[in-house]
């Protein structure tokens, strides 16, 4: 398998990371199962690093990844096909595989944009915010990690949420403007 120019493999590899769950989510969009959208995000991942020489850094690497899992996702189902498991029209297909390009790419826009704004929280919001979703503790568990009552724990957990929506709305909006 052909490897991307050593300097501009860290930023591929970046890139390459960065889009898997959007790659996922687009495949799994169009298959309607999650081990054939796993195979064709395989496949697709192949063929990004075998590709790798071809893309231009500073372009859009979602828009090119995307178009080659949507060519993925044809092969499989011509697979499939040939199996007389899976029967869709094409052109519905194609009109598919176009709305979920862009719900992806809005919800890469989301998370980016709510990743900034986790950065903005105050300490103590974005401390309890980490406790109870990346580490997926209770909210008893985490007023006893921190020595508080579990009604302020859902209070700040509240305001904290309520700081989060409204911050990535504003910065969704900014992006549209």
């Amino acid at each position: 398998m052909k490897a991307p120019p050593k300097e501009s493999t860290a930023e591929f590899i970046q890139l390459l990371t960065t889009h898997q769950s959007r790659l996922y989510a687009y495949a799994f969009s169009l298959l309607g199962n999650r081990e054939q959208a796993q195979e064709v995000m395989q496949e697709t991942n192949i063929i990004l690093w075998r590709k790798a020489d071809q893309f231009q850094l500073g372009t859009n690497f979602g828009a090119w990844m995307l178009k080659i899992a949507y060519y993925q996702v044809l092969e499989h189902r011509r697979k499939l096909n040939r199996q007389a498991l899976f029967v869709v029209d094409d052109e519905f297909l194609a009109k598919l595989a176009e709305e979920a390009s862009c719900s992806t790419e809005h919800i890469e826009q989301q998370q980016m944009a709510l990743h900034a704004c986790l950065e903005k929280l105050p300490e103590r919001q974005r401390d309890l915010v980490r406790r109870r979703y990346s580490e997926g503790a209770s909210i008893k568990s985490v007023a006893e990690q921190i020595g508080s009552a579990v009604s302020a724990v859902k209070q700040t957990l509240f305001r904290a949420r309520c700081n989060l929506i409204d911050c990535v709305r504003y910065r969704i909006k900014e992006q549209l403007t």
